[in-house]
């Protein structure tokens, strides 16, 4: 055994160094493997020739500026892709001028933001390549983040401004008086802090997915009674009426504390939005293996082009308001994330000056669990 891999060995020290000639099927088999990688690449990727006509296209580049990449070979790049800033970025890269910048066009009807990257493809082969990444995603993900940091900032410093000039006021004067007018409501920016740290907290777990629910079996009635008892003290100040309207009995599969904070921050949103002589009605229903909790209020509505965006965090339709019923825009959007986490789904209707109804829905029976009723 020994004597075979030493003359094996002496052979292919023998043997000359010299790269053996691919042959045709090798060439072509190197050939579709490679466009089978640039196929599959989430980067769009473009050839076109020195008179501007595509010899190549990917699947990326196609999805992201909507052209049939099959049909687009051959065809001039302004039909592909009807953009001028593109043309003269290739015609000056066959001049050999590569180029790296952004490029905002319209696509698939909304307006979205491409790194586009253009350059020759060399003397020996004339023409170009484009390579298109589409970063509007990012690029939202950023401004969000923006946002974010800026709401937060402006909503911890509200508070925490008051809290100062109040205990400030109170050291500086001797008065009884001043003690008992601003100790209690500097302790009670002191609980809207605490509050909102704690909405904080909510909203980064359940975007995050970290958001852990204890499942139970939950009488939804049982949860939602005890609630509206302890807004009912809040409710007859404002001179609203607050009613649960228990249509069926319906349990659920649940987190029961979790399903009992997405009820505190409903009621407590419709009554700040109630005038008084409304009413807010909570309903609790099932259909099929769905049960459903409606929050109807008589309120000031919602404008329609302030609907699609209540469940997103720090929204708020109208700021001056909210500044004085002390909202944060954060309790829609810790809602919706509970509702989700139960793979439930939550819709708003509303007209302006007519009331709004929110709507839960959460599955009686869960995937890989018995069914409660």
């Amino acid at each position: 055994m020994h004597g075979i891999f030493d003359r094996l060995l002496k052979r292919a020290d023998e043997a000359p160094l010299v790269p053996e000639e691919p042959t045709e099927s090798s060439r072509a088999e190197s050939e579709d493997v490679f466009a089978r990688l640039v196929g599959a690449l989430p980067l769009g990727v473009l050839l076109v020739d020195c008179t501007l006509r595509v010899r190549y296209a990917n699947t990326a580049a196609g999805a992201a500026f909507g052209f049939d990449t099959q049909r687009a070979v051959g065809d001039h790049l302004m039909r592909a892709i009807a953009n001028v800033e593109i043309e003269r970025r290739v015609s000056e890269a066959l001049r050999g001028e590569a180029s790296v910048a952004p490029l905002t066009a319209q696509s698939h009807g909304e307006q979205r933001t491409y790194r586009v990257s253009i350059a020759p493809l060399g003397s020996a082969e004339p023409g170009a390549v484009i390579f298109i990444e589409d970063q509007t995603e990012l690029l939202r993900a950023e401004r969000a983040g923006r946002e974010f940091l800026s709401n937060v900032s402006h909503e911890l410093r509200t508070p925490l401004s008051s809290i100062k000039l109040m205990l400030e006021t109170v050291i500086a004067s001797a008065d009884e008086e001043a003690r008992e007018l601003f100790l209690p409501q500097a302790l009670a920016q002191v609980d809207r802090l605490v509050s909102l740290v704690g909405h904080l907290l909510d909203q980064a777990r359940t975007e995050s997915g970290q958001l852990k629910l204890k499942l139970a079996d939950v009488d939804l009635e049982a949860v939602a009674r005890p609630i509206l008892t302890s807004f009912e003290p809040q409710a007859a100040q404002k001179g609203v009426h607050l009613e649960l309207q228990p249509q069926r009995p319906v349990r659920v599969e649940a987190d029961g504390e979790r399903l009992s904070q997405v009820l505190v921050n409903l009621i407590d949103n419709a009554l700040r939005h109630t005038p008084t002589g409304g009413a807010i009605l909570v309903e609790v229903d099932a259909v099929a293996n769905e049960a459903i909790v409606r929050v109807r209020d008589t309120g000031e509505g919602i404008a329609y082009r302030d609907l699609p965006h209540i469940f997103e965090r720090f929204y708020v339709a109208d700021r001056s308001r909210t500044r004085e019923s002390g909202g944060a825009g954060l309790g829609l959007a810790i809602v919706k994330g509970i509702v989700d986490a139960h793979g439930g789904s939550i819709s708003a209707e509303s007209t302006l000056g007519s009331g709004t109804s929110i709507t839960i829905t959460i599955p009686i029976v869960r995937e890989g669990s018995r069914a409660v009723r």
